[in-house]
């Protein structure tokens, strides 16, 4: 009896441990935040977002060529702005506006990560573009895994001419909780990133791309986003894992679908129906 009481004593402590290091060390875990302070790529401007909270966010602007959107671009937990170019070059190539964030906290960026940062990190960016006189019409909304949560809830307070997801989640617990299925994720994970919640708000046309072999973040959770989004599409990418956004395949599948908006958008209203 000693010996079982001390064997469960021992794993209700072990349990309670792993469930504090979850919560007080969760936004180490969620936001590794690499301080790489990249050097500008060619064809770049280095430029300054303002948050409303007092942070200077440094980041990347490329104006569109005449007639061409610009797509704002929300990169992954352990991204960066070198990165976040590679991610977008085929738009870059076909003249379209860049906008690559860097959050706070990353890239020798001064702040603390987090969901509600992020959101103002995105805030601060759609007011950039909108001194630059860039209609919401005309923006493009691009995350990437985590950054598709930044993505999503702007999508849902501007008017966007379209959103792409990449490797996105339904939600951080959803992720955490398949992981660690017998710790309450859902109860002791802070920043949610809950993406299920508002897909149904979003009348832009929805991409969500995913790779088959993805085992961060299984592609169920991109077919679960555009199946609830009221304009989506699923793209599935054979054998890729999660690194799928530098593959130069989704990143032409992404120009076309924008190319095909276009074309719907040009066509009278019955003939779209």
């Amino acid at each position: 009896m000693r010996w079982l009481i001390g064997a469960v004593s021992v794993a209700v402590i072990a349990y309670l441990a792993v469930a504090a290091l979850l919560y007080f060390q969760q936004g180490r875990m969620i936001y590794p935040a690499p301080q790489d302070v990249v050097p500008l790529p060619a064809g770049f401007e280095e430029v300054a977002l303002e948050t409303a909270d007092g942070l200077t966010l440094r980041s990347f602007y490329k104006p569109a060529d005449e007639g061409r959107p610009t797509a704002v671009y929300f990169h992954g937990n352990g991204g960066t702005l070198l990165g976040s170019a590679a991610a977008t070059s085929r738009l870059g190539q076909k003249g379209y506006g860049l906008l690559l964030v860097e959050y706070r906290g990353y890239g020798g960026n001064a702040g603390e990560p987090s969901e509600a940062g992020f959101y103002q990190d995105g805030r601060a960016a759609l007011a950039f573009l909108e001194a630059r006189g860039v209609q919401q019409d005309q923006t493009i909304l691009i995350g990437n895994s985590i950054g598709g949560g930044t993505a999503t809830q702007m999508a849902t307070e501007i008017q966007p001419k379209a959103l792409i997801l990449v490797a996105p989640f339904t939600s951080v617990p959803d992720v955490a909780s398949a992981a660690l299925p017998w710790v309450p994720v859902h109860l002791l994970v802070r920043d949610q990133f809950d993406n299920t919640a508002k897909m149904a708000k979003i009348d832009a046309p929805v991409l969500v791309q995913h790779g088959s072999a993805d085992t961060m973040i299984p592609s169920v959770h991109g077919e679960t986003l555009a199946d609830m989004a009221p304009n989506g599409l699923f793209q599935s990418f054979d054998g890729a894992g999660h690194d799928l956004i530098f593959d130069p395949a989704p990143q032409s599948a992404q120009y076309v679908w924008l190319t095909e908006i276009d074309a719907d958008l040009s066509l009278p209203q019955s003939a779209r129906e």
